[in-house]
């Protein structure tokens, strides 16, 4: 019974550590990697930490990036709860200019559809600060890069297509959906798919090398909102998601609909792929990360979560920064 009380409260001392030195991690690779401000937050079973580094806090609201993605999904899956639309549904059904028959709304949230990344013209685009639609009537006609389901090719433009499914059947701005059903029944009450009507000083700037008024710091790029990457939050609004789907109720989706989002739809694929969220085969877990520097996941098996977000662009940031800190959050949360 000793032995038993001990590894208990080992356990214990373990797990309140390990929050411990991510915080030191945070500070010591934060000032070897450049990073201006940064903030982690930990939860695992109801406990938690948030630590902060360089000029935030922790309601500072960060460019979220491709986090922004299985927030779109959410909006596609609360309209398949209402049977107001089927994932094996074609595309071209609601959206009829679509050239391509065989692309279905399933293809489009786990990354098989055929549709590139970013479109040919996307900096013609940004550079002249075309409206979304513009990016929605490109990503109609550009040719499909395989057939349908035969590969998992990261695509954004399939999800940008998702959401115009979503805005034409609610006949809703994507921003206004998604505060209705998913910011304000979790409370993620400092998240935004845009800027939600706050000042761009209210966020937190991406570092970047060379600015211009398309950039992901230009008044343009902040408030175009696009599904795919537009969306605002703080570290514990991203918690907040995550611990959703790791106990789903009806608050958002049905439960079902929620945990099919975290089960891997390309099983006869060499990568596997949620319903918007990415899933890691080998270590159990999912989540997203993102360009601007932000990194999400949760691990189901011991309830952890863990968010990490930065103005750092991700190609500057995740070999010296993210990846090390997310490591090291995983093994203690394993022990693996």
């Amino acid at each position: 019974m000793k032995r038993r009380v001990f590894l208990s409260q080992a356990a214990v001392l373990f797990a309140k550590g390990s929050f411990d030195e991510l915080g030191k991690l945070l500070k010591n690779l934060g000032t070897k990697n450049g990073i201006a401000s940064a903030v982690l937050a930990v939860k695992r079973k109801g406990s938690g930490e948030t630590f902060t580094f360089g000029g935030v806090n922790k309601e500072s609201v960060f460019l979220l990036a491709s986090i922004t993605k299985p927030m779109t999904a959410v909006g596609v899956m609360k309209l398949v709860d209402r049977g107001e639309l089927g994932l094996s549904d074609p595309v071209r059904k609601y959206i009829p200019e679509f050239r391509h028959e065989r692309v279905l709304v399933k293809h489009l949230l786990s990354h098989t559809s055929g549709l590139p990344d970013m479109l040919p013209e996307n900096e013609a685009l940004r550079k002249r600060h075309a409206p979304l639609q513009d990016f929605v009537a490109g990503a109609c006609r550009t040719p499909l890069l395989f057939e349908p389901g035969r590969e998992l090719r990261y695509q954004s433009m399939g999800i940008l297509l998702a959401a115009e499914i979503v805005e034409r059947l609610t006949k809703q701005k994507l921003a206004d959906f998604l505060k209705e059903i998913l910011f304000r029944p979790l409370k993620m009450e400092l998240s935004s798919l845009g800027l939600g009507g706050r000042n761009i000083r209210d966020t937190v700037p991406s570092q970047l090398r060379a600015s211009s008024d398309w950039d992901w710091n230009s008044a343009y790029w902040r408030n175009l909102a696009v599904p795919w990457g537009g969306g605002f939050a703080s570290a514990g609004d991203v918690v907040r998601l995550l611990e959703y789907f790791l106990g789903p109720d009806e608050r958002v989706l049905k439960p079902e609909t929620a945990k099919s989002m975290i089960a891997d739809q390309n099983s006869s694929l060499d990568k596997g792929w949620g319903l918007g969220w990415a899933v890691d085969r080998k270590k159990k877990t999912f989540g997203h990360s993102g360009s601007t520097g932000t990194l999400c996941w949760a691990h189901p098996a011991t309830k952890t979560c863990f968010v990490l977000l930065t103005g750092k662009p991700a190609d500057e940031s995740n070999a010296g920064f993210l990846t090390p800190i997310s490591d090291a959050a995983y093994r203690n949360a394993t022990g693996g």
